[in-house]
């Protein structure tokens, strides 16, 4: 699994009860700055439209070797490939009070194909992130003391 790109602030904010694995809907001047790890989903979210998952802001280079007409919009809405069965569930996820789909990391799986970890995610409050920097820097310390 080679990672592209991570959202770390995903698991500082959110507390990830499900994970999805997603293959994503890319126009072919997409697909090489993808794979060069030319992409950011930082500041993305998803969202479901007509029983189909979409990722909004996940932004990806333009390619420089391409055309400007052949070219892709860099923040354009693209379309997660989700099962049927997925997406239902997913949808009763959300209908839940304070949850949301959040895109966790893109990577490349063993066959070659761009896919996204999404995860189905209830917001923490603050006292819960005070207290998940308390337990890394306690591991940290722990770490430090071993070696």
């Amino acid at each position: 699994m080679n990672k592209l790109s991570v959202n770390k602030k995903a698991y500082y904010d959110y507390h990830v009860l499900e994970i999805f694995t997603a293959g994503i809907q890319l126009r072919g001047s997409e697909i090489k700055p993808v794979k060069d790890g030319k992409v950011s989903i930082k500041e993305a979210y998803c969202f479901i439209d007509n029983n189909e998952v979409f990722i909004k802001g996940m932004h990806v280079t333009p390619n420089d070797k391409s055309n400007d007409y052949d070219n892709h919009e860099p923040y354009r809405d693209r379309r997660l490939l989700l099962n049927k069965k997925e997406i239902r569930n997913l949808e009763k996820g959300i209908e839940a009070k304070g949850m949301t789909l959040v895109p966790l990391n893109l990577f490349i799986d063993s066959r070659g194909l761009i896919k996204l970890n999404v995860g189905l995610c209830k917001g923490k409050k603050n006292h819960d992130k005070r207290e998940s920097i308390k337990a890394k820097d306690i591991q940290r310390d722990i770490e430090r003391s071993v070696k």
